[in-house]
């Protein structure tokens, strides 16, 4: 199961600039900037961005520029609830299971075509196809029906009752008249992308920047910033230079390199909450964990967690144990698996493990010991898996770390996995965790994970779901699919005459989401 790991988009909240450590950055207690817009002069933000292939927000998991060029039927407030988007309302027929969505009149795509039900139909049809192979299909794996009684209606008619099946609603739709009969994966749309969000496209030099120009017929107005540059600079350290010397205005930066801009004039910085975990994914389709699955506690327990965060985060994040503690349904009387190095090497010699003249554990002749994959350009990843490295090997664990040129999921024996939703807590479990799910990416199994996790998004009972998702996590503690390590913080950084940004929503996986209200923000 080879596949391109990708982001996930999740909203921020819109309130006043925050300065690190919520207290007002050097010099940003005022502003008397006028901006550029009440000038008539055209205003620009320049992002400094990660590279891009495609931007597919139906085949990939979200990018950050996804809210930028598309919207769904629905969409997220300030508070991550779900409220409307291109839909203005919707029915639900719970005799039938069926969502009626009632789409708003008079939207039209970048190039003037109208937008209708027939482009929602398209678009969750093609997520839904197995020749297109999206890692977003267990989402709407219980429709069955799909119907459009006319150019503003669509009906959803569901198996089964999903309660999350609202937020999924959030996805893209993508313009059915561009990319019927194309490649889903491989069209050229994706690399010229049209939408009906409140930017698109104007140019796309690659590896070097994408550049956005705002959306005069946007359905919420048209933004107040004129033009969006993402400049392409993947490395942080770059990223934190070009701040300094004026090239970028706004950069999601590491610990370190965002520690520096504290308390600087001129500049306003955001440690941001997020859902965003990291943690050691075991790769069951390898061999090695099918023959060593029982040493994967022992794994767990060896990790000191708050010495990575003080180390490697600088304080900021916590330490994690499983995948749903930001969320309302987190079960924390599961293992933790604390470190205990004691724990750890109780557990290897219960096995059957003994040391050996280097000091690592062996049993059969066999060295204890895996690599662990980092996907390059990943710093912050790359310093937790070194990190947890060093301490399995003082636990007797011979841990080493690569970054290959391509990430090799069906082959690889382990990798630095990043996931986390702020959204319903199906989002980032049904699909990650679910046997043979579109973003289980381990070969993962447990009968006892599938089937709470499925009777948790029937229902919309909280205390129902509570139940399913109390009783999927002690399943998940018992049978680790990770080493759950820490939840990281965003930590951005940005001219401090860019406003309408806002610290105080959790986010979602890599911090993404900045932008879910960029339509209203101003630089001046």
């Amino acid at each position: 199961m080879k596949r391109i790991f990708s982001l996930f988009l999740a909203a921020v909240l819109l309130l006043s600039l925050t300065a690190c450590g919520k207290t007002p950055a050097a010099g940003n207690t005022t502003n008397t900037t006028v901006p550029r817009a009440e000038t008539g002069e055209p205003t620009t933000l320049v992002y400094g961005s990660i590279d891009y292939t495609r931007i597919n927000p139906a085949m990939d998991e979200h990018c950050e520029i996804n809210l930028l060029l598309f919207n769904g039927l629905t969409a997220h407030d300030a508070e991550n609830q779900v409220v409307a988007g291109l839909a203005e309302s919707w029915d639900y027929d719970a005799d039938t299971c069926t969502y009626t969505f009632h789409i708003r009149p008079g939207i039209t795509w970048h190039d003037g075509e109208p937008f209708t039900s027939k482009d929602v139909k398209f678009t969750i049809e093609a997520i839904m196809d197995p020749e297109n192979g999206s890692e977003n299909a267990p989402n709407y794996e219980d429709v069955v029906e799909i119907t459009t009684p006319d150019d503003l209606t669509v009906s959803f008619r569901l198996a089964e009752p999903n309660v999350a099946f609202l937020e999924y609603m959030t996805m893209a739709i993508l313009p059915a008249h561009l990319l019927e009969g194309e490649d889903m994966q491989e069209s050229d749309f994706f690399r010229h992308p049209i939408g009906t969000g409140p930017y698109k496209l104007e140019s796309w030099d690659v590896g070097q920047s994408i550049v956005l120009v705002k959306n005069e017929n946007y359905y919420l107005g048209a933004p107040h910033i004129d033009r969006i540059l993402f400049k392409i600079v993947p490395d942080d350290n770059a990223q934190a230079v070009q701040l300094k010397s004026g090239e970028l205005d706004l950069a999601l930066l590491d610990p370190k390199n965002a520690r520096n801009f504290q308390n600087t004039d001129g500049f306003t910085c955001y440690d941001m909450k997020t859902s965003d975990y990291r943690g050691i994914l075991f790769n069951f389709w390898n061999e090695y964990w099918q023959n060593n699955r029982d040493i994967i506690p022992a794994v767990c327990y060896a990790i000191d967690r708050q010495a990575i965060i003080d180390t490697v985060l600088l304080g900021q994040g916590m330490t994690a144990y499983g995948p749903l503690q930001r969320n309302i349904y987190n079960n924390e009387n599961v293992e933790h698996y604390d470190y205990n190095p004691g724990k750890a090497k109780e557990i290897l010699e219960r096995v059957g493990c003994t040391l050996n003249s280097d000091g690592y554990y062996q049993r059969n002749g066999e060295e204890i010991g895996f690599v662990i994959s980092v996907m390059s350009g990943e710093q912050d990843r790359l310093d937790i898996a070194q990190a947890a490295a060093q301490q399995l090997r003082q636990a007797g664990i011979h841990a080493t770390v690569e970054i290959p040129a391509q990430m090799d999921w069906g082959g690889q024996m382990a990798c630095l996995i990043g996931w986390g939703s702020p959204f319903d807590a199906d989002d980032h479990t049904y699909k990650v965790f679910g046997t043979d799910k579109g973003a289980n990416y381990s070969g993962y199994s447990n009968a006892t994970v599938d089937a709470e996790l499925a009777l948790a998004r029937q229902s919309d009972d909280p205390a129902v779901r509570k139940t399913h998702y109390d009783a999927f996590q002690e399943a998940l503690a018992e049978d680790p699919a990770y080493a759950f390590i820490c939840y990281i913080d965003a930590n951005y950084v940005a001219k401090s005459t860019l406003h309408g940004i806002s610290a105080d929503t959790v986010m979602g996986h890599h911090g993404v989401g900045i932008f879910w209200n960029v339509q209203d923000w101003t630089i001046g």
